[in-house]
């Protein structure tokens, strides 16, 4: 949630760069209607407290004097109905304030490229083995399904059989490898970059996902427990950042550094005909996630850091990629910058996002009321950044798609053959 007291310092400011994610994130005369409104029963709620205040005055000294209290205990009577009735509309319309802001998104940092759509994504640098560019073959490439299914690995009628489309089983070899990757990334990311790691439910409360992002706007895109107020998680990020809701941490306690592997469910509303062959856009994948949260001096710092932890993963395993800034227009709903990773699949011959790493600055935190205790003893917000690191199955389809042998053999990248018994290949 951004900072209501920057919005009323300067809404015409805000306004202008929240006009740069697209012209319905923000509508600033309904925000200046609700501020108007606010400030008049605001004025009416002192009003009626300073008026009961000075009747309980006026009665006190009038039974000092013995004088009769009674019209003035009718006048104390109605001076507090009008106080009562002032603060419930007062605190209903801060309500209606609460809910107004929650769905309002975060400000983009100013580093970001200003631009509609992701068609004015900023690319910041590419990586590949050697530098010398992704594979190239001397025969005919094959996408994933078609390398998968050679291997007996990959299985979508029996997926959509268990449970309908965009679901797929994984067999043997393949499955060893989806696993294997997995336990590459955990390790890489405790033993190489210091986080945690935590097992974390695969459910989530109403008011925890919308301390992550805000459910009312994107209810769609969860799957709901029928009968409960729980959602199965779209990412880690969902319960591993709720950790900290309504915390106060000490100052030398941060940053904190988290990493958990889950299963991610998303119902991919709005989404058809998008992606509809592979594993690209499933409702059930794995995901290991990494998660900070930090000094907000640090944030900045922190989101190159974390990007790296996850750059790092596709260059243990050999994977060529680029990095790209979304541009105001492509950024999530609480990301103040975000830097998506994409990496190289020759059987769509294009870079495909595996990942993405954001900082949110202080928008989950207050969301969340998760904050530290500064220099100062003060309480502030916490700053909250996550990233990919990476998307398991997408991995895995890049593993198969880039490793890849004419005689439909896929070679195993030498970062994770320790993780599959010593084994450099998978056979047809």
């Amino acid at each position: 949630m951004i900072d209501i007291q920057a919005l009323r310092k300067d809404p015409e400011g805000v306004a202008k760069r929240l006009a740069a994610r697209g012209p319905a994130a923000f509508d600033l005369n309904r925000f200046q209607q609700l501020e108007s409104t606010r400030k008049q029963l605001q004025s009416a709620v002192e009003q009626a407290q300073a008026a009961k205040n000075r009747m309980a005055k006026e009665i006190g000294i009038a039974k000092g004097k013995g004088q009769e209290v009674a019209p003035l205990l009718e006048q104390a009577d109605a001076h507090k109905a009008s106080l009562e009735k002032s603060e419930l509309q007062l605190a209903a319309l801060q309500a209606e304030i609460e809910e107004f802001l929650r769905r309002v998104p975060n400000i983009p940092h100013e580093s970001v490229p200003a631009g509609a759509s992701s068609d004015d994504n900023r690319e910041e640098r590419r990586w590949s083995p050697g530098n010398s560019g992704p594979r190239k073959f001397d025969f005919a490439v094959k996408d994933h399904v078609d390398v998968g299914e050679r291997l007996g690995g990959i299985d979508f009628a029996t997926g959509a059989k268990v449970a309908g489309s965009r679901f797929v089983v994984m067999r043997g070899q393949v499955a060893r490898l989806h696993r294997a990757l997995a336990q590459f990334m955990l390790d890489t990311h405790t033993r190489e970059h210091g986080y945690t790691e935590v097992y974390a439910p695969y459910m989530v409360s109403a008011e925890c996902a919308d301390g992550v992002s805000s459910l009312s706007k994107f209810k769609d895109d969860l799957f709901k427990v029928e009968g409960r107020e729980l959602y199965l998680i779209p990412t880690a990020e969902y319960p591993v950042t709720n950790f900290v809701r309504e915390e106060i941490l000490e100052l030398e306690k941060l940053p904190l550094k988290f990493v958990c592997h889950s299963p991610c469910f998303r119902s991919e509303a709005g989404s058809a005909g998008k992606d509809t062959r592979g594993m690209i856009r499933n409702h059930q994948f794995d995901k290991v996630e990494i998660l900070q949260v930090v000094h907000p001096s640090r944030s900045y710092q922190t989101l190159e850091e974390l990007t790296g932890h996850a750059e790092t993963i596709l260059k243990k395993l050999e994977l060529p990629y680029r990095v790209m800034s979304l541009s105001t227009g492509d950024l999530g709903f609480s990301s103040a910058k975000t830097y998506d990773l994409e990496v190289w699949l020759p059987g769509q011959n294009a870079y495909r996002e595996i990942s993405s790493c954001s900082n949110f600055e202080a928008f989950q935190a207050r969301r969340m009321q998760a904050r530290f205790r500064n220099d100062k003893g003060k309480p502030e917000p916490v700053h909250t950044l996550n990233g990919s690191g990476l998307a398991v199955g997408r991995t895995l389809v890049a593993v198969l798609e880039n490793y890849q042998n004419a005689d439909g053999s896929v070679s195993v990248p030498a970062a994770l053959r320790s993780y599959v018994n010593g084994a450099d290949k998978l056979s047809v």
